[in-house]
């Protein structure tokens, strides 16, 4: 009897050490972009979910395993700081469809398939900007990537999204007719603090508002809320830890954002050297989604390469660079939903096109996104003590941006999801 219990003990205890085994890996490419600058010969241990040790030579302990990646540049995770994955490209339905007649269920399912090819293209993170009509499904589609139900980027969601009434769309049917609304209504100081309020509750990681739209007369974008309303937003956001970022593409509409106190000003089209001077004093950031002005012009007839740039894209060349010029920080998101998934790397070759430094884009998309959002203590840089989330691809991406697209492997928590 006695035996025998000593063999229990044994068997349970190598049961034991086998379940609570560490699982190692060793990275071994040419180069290994840090989030900040490139390091030549650098190698990364991995130690389960976590980067273990970075540099020159790392001493592993036996049974790591081994991938050697020569020709290769490994980075952070990258971080898309725009994104909708609740909608799909709109020369395959257009917005105002997919929010009249794509089923809740179609669009998740959408969204599920969206998340994955996000994450095989290396964007590890993503900060998804408004559901655009389907309620909070962005926070359900989070928590079923959270779970290991599907695989997907991390998601910081902004649910709903906050609109003056009738500044929003759909407007197709007969006034008549109440027509769904793409994001959440919410008028006045009580409005907005209840909306606000009623987000966060539903799982909101951040709040997005429209500090101005196309409701102007004859369709000109102008502000939508006033500069109480919005400090009223962000004060209640930002009194349980939350940022404000703000669709704006006018100059009194970034105005009233900046001095409210939102976090980053998303578009930005018409901004000014002053704007961008009050920007910089606030330290508010932009995320300029190049990408997206660039595939609505195309699906509206510009042969890009083959004619010469339409005058909004011209101006948007002049105001990225003004916007370089004067020291704002830029984030890198590129507004993925109205171009397809998986392709998010297409904002960064167009961020060098339009002017940026290639090593400025890389860090736009890792430490400077991660610094922006407030998630710098858990990704954004290839550090001891960060979550694993890696990407190496094929070449130099100082050299050619185009390179992110040759992903070699992905990393997401220390799990390989592409090799």
């Amino acid at each position: 009897m006695r035996a025998l219990l000593s063999v229990f003990c044994l068997i349970f205890g190598l049961f034991r050490l086998a379940i609570s085994q560490d699982t190692y890996y060793l990275l071994k490419p040419k180069r290994v972009f840090d989030g900040e600058k490139m390091q030549e010969q650098w190698q990364v241990l991995v130690k389960n979910d976590k980067i273990e040790a970075v540099g020159l030579q790392i001493n592993a302990p036996v049974g790591t395993v081994i991938h050697e990646l020569p020709g290769t540049t490994l980075l952070p995770g990258l971080i898309e700081g725009h994104s909708h994955l609740l909608l799909h490209p709109y020369d395959e339905t257009s917005w105002n469809d997919q929010v009249l007649r794509e089923s809740r269920a179609e669009r998740v399912a959408r969204a599920t398939q969206h998340a994955r090819v996000t994450l095989l293209a290396g964007f590890t993170t993503v900060r998804d900007l408004g559901s655009e009509g389907a309620g909070f499904d962005d926070v359900g589609l989070k928590q079923a990537i959270e779970k290991g139900a599907v695989p997907g980027p991390r998601m910081l969601v902004a649910t709903k999204a906050l609109v003056a009434t009738g500044s929003y769309g759909p407007k197709v049917l007969s006034y008549d007719i109440a027509t769904p609304i793409g994001a959440a209504e919410a008028d006045g100081i009580d409005g907005v603090t209840r909306e606000v309020r009623d987000q966060i509750g539903h799982g909101a990681d951040l709040i997005k508002v429209y500090a101005d739209y196309r409701w102007g007369l004859n369709g000109t974008a102008a502000p939508t809320f006033t500069l109480e309303e919005l400090q009223q937003i962000v004060k209640v956001a930002n009194s349980s830890g939350r940022q404000v970022v703000a669709h704006a593409s006018t100059e009194e509409g970034m105005r009233r954002a900046i001095l409210a106190g939102v976090s980053t000003i998303e578009h930005g089209d018409g901004a000014t050297p002053e704007i961008y001077r009050l920007m910089k004093k606030h330290n508010v950031a932009l995320c300029p989604t190049l990408a997206a002005g660039d595939a609505i012009s195309q699906y509206r007839g510009w042969k890009k390469g083959q004619e010469p740039e339409p005058e909004h894209i011209q101006h948007k060349r002049k105001t990225f660079k003004a916007a370089l010029d004067a020291g704002v920080t830029i984030c890198m998101g590129g507004d993925v939903g109205v171009f397809s998934h998986g392709t998010n790397a297409r904002e960064m070759e167009m961020m060098v096109d339009y002017g940026m430094a290639p090593v400025q884009v890389l860090s736009a998309a890792t430490s400077v996104n991660a610094d922006v959002f407030g998630i710098s203590n858990k990704v954004g840089r290839i550090k001891a003590g960060l979550l694993a989330d890696i990407l190496v691809v094929s070449g130099n991406p100082l050299e050619n941006m185009q390179q992110l697209r040759e992903v070699i492997l992905v990393m997401k928590g220390g799990v390989i999801y592409t090799d």
